[in-house]
């Protein structure tokens, strides 16, 4: 399944319909929770202090929940009218904005405490059109410029997304770097398949001169409650199996062809010896074995009981 940023822009791919979707998936709130709270931990904001934060590619307001209810303050800005209108819906807290953010912001000057974003910085790495305005390079320099600006002195922007290459990590952290940007690229979990995430992080002012924190190593704790969570579920299947098993065994089967047998014999006395067989053993009978009905068939079809086939050893 390709990547929604390699299907069409994001005004047209997330439409009433997508959007809707995207906002009611139980498995995508969870995942933007984790990633929101994963960025305002890298973004290492002094503690019990308020904050002025802009939300970049905020979406239906997933992430801006988040920011409400750690105690701050935001602003959201999306390129998709559909998810600002889902947002609206929902009530969010943040005040919101319909941008392109490959066109650059507006905002004064030192406006933001700090900034996060979460899986959209991948959307301007696609071209789309052929004018040179649109190239992934100019699209980027437009924003982290204006990104910096509206930034006050220092602060902190993280941004989580889903490169496809290291040549696009190379591309949009020496663009950062060039608008005045400090930092780098954290990668948690990196041997992972399922709970790699990259995170690029950008520091304005005396927080350039900071190192980029470490990844988070190991597997993800949320991986580990997701197999936990099933793994109760696989014990019951396998205990149910076992009991079946354990049931219908070969004592259970000897057990049920001697009441069968004995049922048989006393209801129907022409009859020697029958075996209540499947449709499966039926297929297979060979040339010793043929297919006899009991003549009492039609009064058992009469009191609705199941009247089945028998092998007649001959």
């Amino acid at each position: 399944m390709s990547r929604p940023e390699l299907v069409a822009p994001p005004e047209i791919y997330y439409g009433d319909t997508e959007a809707t979707k995207y906002t009611n998936n139980s498995r995508i709130q969870q995942i933007q929770a984790d990633m929101t709270y994963r960025a305002l931990e890298l973004l290492n904001l002094p503690p019990e202090e308020p904050a002025f934060l802009l939300d970049i590619g905020c979406g239906s307001g997933l992430s801006g929940e988040i920011l409400t209810e750690e105690g701050y303050e935001w602003v959201g800005m999306d390129v998709a009218p559909s998810m600002l209108e889902v947002a609206l819906e929902r009530e969010v807290e943040g005040d919101l904005f319909l941008q392109d953010i490959g066109q650059g912001m507006g905002f004064r000057p030192g406006s933001f405490d700090g900034a996060i974003s979460i899986s959209v910085l991948q959307w301007l790495l696609n071209a789309e059109t052929s004018h040179p305005t649109s190239s992934p390079p100019h699209r980027l320099t437009r924003f982290f410029t204006t990104l910096h600006s509206a930034l006050r002195n220092p602060s902190r922007a993280i941004f989580q997304f889903y490169p496809t290459s290291d040549d696009q990590i190379q591309l949009i952290t020496s663009i950062a770097q060039k608008a005045g940007f400090g930092g780098g690229v954290v990668v948690d979990y990196p041997n992972s398949k399922k709970a790699r995430k990259v995170f690029l992080c950008l520091y304005v002012g005396s927080g350039g001169g900071q190192q980029a924190p470490k990844g988070l190593e190991g597997e993800e704790q949320e991986v580990d409650e997701s197999r936990a969570r099933f793994e109760s579920r696989r014990e019951r299947v396998k205990k149910g199996d076992k009991k079946r098993k354990q049931i219908k065994g070969k004592e259970w089967t000897l057990r049920k062809k001697e009441v069968c047998t004995t049922y048989w014999c006393a209801n129907c006395p022409r009859l020697t010896f029958y075996s209540v067989v499947s449709s499966t053993r039926e297929r297979k009978c060979t040339s010793r074995l043929k297919i006899h009905w009991p003549q009492a068939q039609s009064s058992f079809l009469r009191t609705g009981s199941r009247a089945k086939p028998f092998i007649k050893l001959v």
